[in-house]
């Protein structure tokens, strides 16, 4: 499990270098950051604890001089692919750099070939579209969530859901869940009341309507726990969406099928473009989302999902508000600046998605390495779920062969569900209880509330040569 300080570089100082450079020095890495851009470096400088350096990281002085010779790790997050691509190649060749990340959008670049040792030199490719549009897609699926998230390889979900006045589960306390949902076993790991976590959750704690609730379960299970907190919601089948950009573009490619898509674009040559690579039955439109007698017009009062996707915050806020004016069932935006995105979740925007921060997970899990699995990051990067696998016996491990109720975690931190079994093989998961015993191999999700407690959680299922007890 990585434990030791690093040293990183990250080429591009945009939205996704600046989240990952703050996460990362979350972590207590060292951080260098190099762009093109002498303003937007310098902003990013006063922002951060981090060094900057000026110049284009496909230069080998300007990488000699960000400290190639001695980085435990490069990641390549500026606008063009190929100089994502090019970056790693010259970390890798030139200094030795012994582990490379590249931002890479285009599926071309995508094959495993020209990544390997021999080509690119990337050990691991990020792609925020795609994951914007996995994020959104799990949204589609269940519309009633804020929030879908896996573990397991699909076995186990984390949900985000707003309890509404009228769920089964509303006004009850976390003790009387068994009985009230008993065939959806389920661990409620967190409680957001008014934007604030509830606190270290008890039995006799109350769920209350508009309580953003974090749940765990089966993921065959994911529809009766949903259906516990609030009322279901009829599928998804008509969207309506602003912006066919890449994001747009490969949305409206995955969805259709299961929804009638109408697609809105400001841009005439686009939707030229747009028309001729979608299918047929994906209605392409030119016209401004902001404008309300085309919403009006266009019938957004009869869409279960409308979402703008643009790259202009300022127009997807406005999108999404004239949208809900006009009667739209939900409605989602990509908003890239977190303060906005701060501001608007929860109000009349049902759903606001950074794109940034959507592949910080992917990337933490990768640093990291070691015994941990899947990272996600939650509320905006302020809380985590990991998955870890347990490693070693009583002598070497503090979590292995011991009950949950022994394992001295940090306050607000939960054990919410285990998978047991080969990876290959039936697995069995398990929503734990006080005397639930951890095996060896187990995999436990893990809910962190704040990213202060990473640390901790690690040397907790860290394997020592000799632990004393």
């Amino acid at each position: 499990m990585q434990n030791a300080r690093m040293k990183m570089i990250i080429i591009g100082a945009g939205r996704v270098g600046e989240s990952a450079a703050e996460s990362l020095l979350s972590e207590r890495n060292d951080i260098t950051v190099i762009d093109t851009d002498a303003v937007r470096l310098a902003r990013l400088q006063e922002q951060l604890d981090l060094r900057g350096v000026l110049g284009s990281g496909i230069e080998p002085e300007v990488l000699r001089e960000a400290g190639a010779p001695d980085a435990d790790m490069l990641i390549a997050c500026a606008p063009l692919d190929e100089t994502n691509l090019l970056a790693c190649k010259f970390a890798r060749d030139l200094f030795n750099v012994q582990t490379t990340v590249a931002r890479v959008r285009s599926t071309a670049f995508q094959d495993t070939a020209l990544l390997e040792k021999t080509g690119f030199a990337v050990d691991q490719v990020i792609c925020p579209e795609r994951s914007v549009t996995n994020y959104i897609h799990k949204l589609v699926e269940y519309p009633e969530a804020l929030q879908v998230i896996e573990f397991a390889q699909g076995l186990v979900s984390m949900i985000a859901v707003r309890a509404v006045e009228g769920g089964p589960l509303v006004g009850h306390s976390l003790a009387e869940i068994p009985r009230l949902v008993p065939d959806a076993d389920m661990r409620i790991v967190a409680i957001y009341r008014n934007d604030r976590a509830v606190g270290v959750l008890h039995g006799e704690t109350r769920i209350r309507a508009d309580d953003e609730v974090f749940v765990l379960a089966a993921t065959q299970h994911i529809r009766g726990v949903l259906g516990g907190l609030r009322q279901m919601d009829r599928p998804v089948a008509r969207v309506m969406m602003a912006g066919g950009g890449r994001v747009g573009m490969r949305l409206a490619r995955e969805l259709r099928g299961n929804c009638a898509i109408k697609l809105i674009e400001r841009d005439l040559t686009r939707c030229a473009l747009l028309a001729e690579s979608l299918p047929s039955d994906v209605l392409v439109l030119n016209g401004d989302p902001t404008d309300a007698d085309l919403m009006a017009n266009e019938q957004v009062a009869d869409m279960d999902l409308f979402m703008a996707v643009t790259n202009d915050d300022e127009d997807n806020i406005m999108a999404c508000l004239l949208a809900t004016r006009l009667g739209a069932r939900r409605v989602l935006a990509l908003i890239n600046r977190r303060a906005y995105a701060d501001l608007v979740q929860g109000t009349q925007i049902d759903i606001a998605i950074s794109p940034a921060h959507t592949i910080i997970g992917e990337l933490l899990a990768f640093v990291r390495r070691g015994d941990i699995e899947v990272v996600h990051s939650l509320r905006r990067g302020a809380a985590e779920a990991l998955e870890l696998v347990v490693r070693g016996d009583r002598k070497t491990s503090k979590v292995a062969t011991r009950p949950v109720g022994e394992i001295k975690l940090p306050d607000g931190a939960q054990i919410g569900a285990i998978v047991r079994g080969p990876d290959e093989g039936p697995r069995e998961v398990i929503i734990p209880h006080r005397d639930t015993v951890i095996a060896s191999n187990d995999h436990v999700i893990v809910f962190v509330p704040h990213k202060g407690m990473i640390r901790d959680i690690e040397r907790l299922f860290q394997v020592s040569a000799i632990f004393l007890f």
